[in-house]
């Protein structure tokens, strides 16, 4: 096959997940290996250069054609020195991680945060292909972010742009505290975590309420619920939405974005949560910045961390 290919990196706690991607973002291959946490960053690194390796020879491609390698990874990150200064989750700290793959591949590295990863691939070749101007958000475990101005990740004058599960955005009768350190975030009731937490108290509470009846409270467990006209878990359900909306109608007045991408585990709900999130920012955001403006959900799922690391060399 003739052409460029990118190579995109989404690095796991458990797993390594690789593409290869041409100049549209289309994703032409992937592989997947073990991460190898417990034998240390030296490991990691080795095994993520065996992995490009491997996926490259068993595509259509040549290394020769692997234009540029990108990669994402959890934790904070110096991305003009390509450092990874501190990853909790792989217990790594100040490990030069753009030198030590470009050195073991032979190819120029990017490297940067993987919410903002997830987003650019939302952006290049996802829901958010052909928008300039958008804000993606991830509802998970937490609550991620990344934002794409102008086609390329914004990451702030220290790469911490982004952080939307942070945003103090709960009243501070109503708020908890974060395990950030603050209290409020947004993290904190439109989490999946969030909306277990707030599922959990309702029943504490005694209140009348078919999630009581479950053993172990998830958080589909709360949106099925709701979809059955459960009153508690619409209330949850409105509460998770409500400050979602308001958060985007406060980056409307700041960033001004097309669109609003919403992402993770959560965003599987459904209409239950884009029409009520939709609701909220539309009473919520200033009339002039809410013309025009979507709220849609993410389409590349598990794939947007590989095509956003991959694209990281052309969009970054």
């Amino acid at each position: 096959m003739s052409g460029k290919v990118y190579l995109g990196v989404d690095l796991g706690g458990t797993t390594i997940k690789l593409g290869l991607c041409d100049e549209q973002g289309n994703l032409l291959q992937t592989y997947e290996g073990p991460t190898g946490t417990e034998h240390g960053a030296d490991v990691v690194l080795e095994n993520i250069a065996q992995y490009a390796r491997k996926l490259v020879e068993e595509s259509a491609y040549t290394w020769e054609q692997v234009a540029g390698i990108g990669a994402g990874f959890a934790g904070f990150m110096d991305m003009e020195e390509g450092v990874m200064k501190l990853a909790p989750n792989l217990g790594w700290r100040d490990v030069p991680v753009r030198r030590i793959l470009e050195e073991k591949l032979g190819k120029p590295v990017k490297i940067n945060n993987d919410a903002n990863v997830a987003a650019l691939g939302e952006a290049w070749a996802g829901a958010g292909k052909g928008i300039n101007n958008l804000v993606c958000y991830t509802l998970g475990t937490g609550v991620g972010g990344g934002v794409i101005i102008r086609g390329h990740i914004y990451e702030g004058f220290n790469g911490m742009a982004g952080e939307l599960g942070h945003m103090v955005i709960v009243p501070d009768l109503e708020a908890i505290d974060c395990g950030c350190g603050k209290k409020g975030c947004l993290e904190t009731v439109s989490s999946a975590t969030g909306i277990i937490r707030m599922a959990k108290e309702a029943v504490a509470r005694g209140e009348h309420t078919s999630l009581a009846l479950v053993e172990n409270i998830m958080a589909k467990d709360v949106f099925d619920a709701a979809k059955t006209g459960d009153e508690t878990a619409l209330r949850i359900i409105n509460r998770a939405a409500l400050y979602i909306g308001k958060s985007m109608a406060l980056i409307s007045v700041v960033l001004n974005p097309q669109r609003f991408i919403v992402g993770g585990g959560v965003s599987k709900a459904g209409d239950i949560l884009f029409d009520a999130i939709r609701k909220y920012y539309i009473e919520h955001a200033q009339e002039t910045v809410k013309e025009g403006v979507d709220i849609v959900p993410a389409i590349l799922g598990n794939d947007a961390g590989i095509v956003g690391a991959a694209g990281l060399s052309l969009r970054a």
